[in-house]
């Protein structure tokens, strides 16, 4: 399967808000949107995330929108964060696609956060090269409670254990 990104355009909203909306896939990730279910809000939200992400990019498997990937924060504090549609978990997509990200953003510390118990984003972090860095709680919009959460950090290639020096 091929993975690639690229910039998001107004037709991947509607997808995003059908992958968005999604109850498993929003109970896993638990730290998703808040309350945009209406397809009208989450247009609005899309508005403001395509007006404030350092880097946004729609997620394509073999052409079709498998979700979205972006880097947003103030520079120094920046987080990753990533939708995969639940029709593509568990095929290397988030993986691939947040290594096309990372490829794209060479600015480091990044950070990312996943729920404690969503073992495959937190899988997807470690093979992509972050590593745990603390733990946290925090309220999940997609569970409706606190929850533990795990904070990762991908440091810059030479602060990274076992990096050679250059």
């Amino acid at each position: 399967m091929e993975i690639a990104l690229r910039a998001v355009r107004d037709s991947d909203v509607p997808v995003f808000h059908r992958q968005m909306t999604d109850p498993e896939a929003l109970r896993m990730a638990a730290f998703g949107p808040e309350g945009p279910s209406r397809p009208e809000d989450f247009a609005a939200y899309w508005r403001r995330l395509r007006a404030t992400c350092a880097v946004l990019r729609t997620v394509l498997a073999d052409g079709t929108v498998a979700g979205n990937a972006a880097v947003y924060g103030a520079a120094g504090e920046r987080e990753v964060t990533y939708w995969i549609d639940r029709a593509y978990w568990g095929r290397g997509v988030a993986t691939a696609a947040l290594r096309a990200l990372l490829a794209e953003v060479p600015e480091r510390p990044l950070y990312a956060r996943a729920a404690a118990d969503n073992a495959g984003s937190l899988r997807v972090l470690e093979k992509c090269g972050f590593r745990e860095a603390a733990r946290a709680r925090g309220f999940a919009n997609g569970r409706g409670a606190e929850i533990e959460e795990v904070v990762l950090v991908l440091q810059g290639a030479a602060d990274r254990p076992g990096a050679a020096a250059s």
